[in-house]
């Protein structure tokens, strides 16, 4: 599945849960109702992925998790916030790069259209 195709099924799902909620919830709410979305599109993920980091040759458990790893080529991070900060999309940032997954999608759903809520990132 080339990237554009998987992005765009993502965005899709992601559109699909902000026009039935709407803005104002909690993350958690988003996120336990997208990945219902991504699972009835038969969209393969992985929910709240523990992500080490690896230093001078050992990884630590520092309590990182991913959002959401689609198929593992893609990292969503989730957010219901009143705008995206510069610490949110380097946050994001820094995961795809401890991951090594070079595409992912900042998501913050407290927003009126989603279209105003979304940012993608490539590596």
């Amino acid at each position: 599945m080339e990237f554009d195709e998987l992005s765009n099924r993502v965005i899709g799902c992601a559109i699909e849960v902000h026009r039935v909620l709407g803005p104002g919830l909690l993350e958690s709410s988003y996120e336990q109702c997208l990945a219902h979305e991504l699972r009835l599109k038969g969209i393969a993920f992985q929910l709240q992925l523990p992500q080490p980091v690896e230093y001078k040759g050992i990884r630590l458990d520092c309590g990182y998790r991913l959002d959401m790893l689609i198929e593992s080529q893609l990292i969503v991070e989730l957010k219901s916030v009143e705008e995206i900060k510069g610490i949110h999309e380097a946050q994001l940032l820094t995961y795809m790069k401890l991951a090594g997954v070079k595409i992912g999608l900042l998501v913050n759903f407290n927003v009126t259209r989603l279209k105003d809520g979304l940012k993608r990132f490539v590596l």
